[in-house]
């Protein structure tokens, strides 16, 4: 394909996720009020359990309830859609790609939406624990108020599912490197002491929380996923050498066997 064709091929996806990311930012303009209602239902809840304590949810401006509103139906709208856009940029590249490469880029496909909404609603649920445990820091005393902006604390909670749903990926990405040779299933499993600690060292870094609890939940579910990868590692490295012809291992100093 010439390079304009590419570049007209690549303006086609964009414009076709680019519309999808709209029409579901539209949709969750209109379905706002019950969006709104599920990612401030942990906040609620922790005013249902501490009905004594000083907290709300504040609209700093005139301009933050539309802001607010905007950046909430742009975030469902990409989370909505992400099949599609996901699905465009597999389009665009599967082209090039050969028979093999297409069933296996298809097969990944297939594994990292399922995984990203699996993440996502993982992070969702873990939401009240993480909120709990962060407000339980404001101190119990009659001067003392946990009055916050929507902004920031929608911007949180949002940053909170997201860093779940991406981190959730991980295994797609491990067991892609181990499809096209960069790593081997034995090398991923024998580097286990490593990869856990940068996991945790990740999820520390990654959720926009401090306590310790929360990192917990984020990595728990990764450690599990990456052995998990080791494993399927372990069986495409074992496929891939049972398909390698012996005579490519025999040393170049060895005589070959003649009949």
């Amino acid at each position: 394909m010439p390079l304009k064709a590419h570049f007209i091929e690549l303006r086609r996806r964009l414009v076709i996720a680019a519309a999808a990311v709209v029409v579901g930012t539209v949709v969750g303009w209109i379905y706002y009020d019950p969006i709104y209602e599920h990612l401030s239902s942990p906040f609620r809840e922790y005013k249902r359990m501490h009905p004594e304590s000083v907290i709300a949810l504040n609209f700093a401006n005139p301009t933050a309830a539309f802001s607010q509103q905007l950046s909430i139906s742009i975030f469902a709208g990409i989370l909505m859609t992400s099949p599609i856009w996901l699905w465009q940029i597999w389009a665009f590249v599967v082209p090039g790609l050969t028979k093999r490469e297409k069933r296996i880029s298809g097969a990944f496909f297939s594994a990292t939406v399922p995984l990203f909404a699996a993440g996502c609603a993982f992070g969702y649920y873990t939401l009240p624990k993480a909120l709990i445990i962060l407000y339980g820091f404001t101190p119990d005393e009659d001067t003392s108020s946990n009055i916050q902006s929507t902004t920031d604390y929608f911007t949180f909670v949002m940053r909170f599912i997201f860093a779940f749903g991406a981190s959730w990926l991980l295994p797609v990405v491990l067991v892609a490197l181990c499809s096209i040779g960069v790593i081997t299933g034995r090398q991923m499993l024998r580097a286990w002491r490593p990869a856990v600690l940068l996991i945790f060292v990740a999820s520390a870094i990654i959720t926009p929380t401090p306590d310790p609890f929360t990192m917990f939940l984020l990595a728990g579910p990764l450690v599990i996923l990456f052995f998990g990868a080791c494993g399927i590692g372990m069986l495409i490295t074992r496929k891939r050498e049972q398909a390698r012809p012996a005579w490519l291992d025999t040393p170049e100093d060895q005589a070959s066997a003649l009949d």
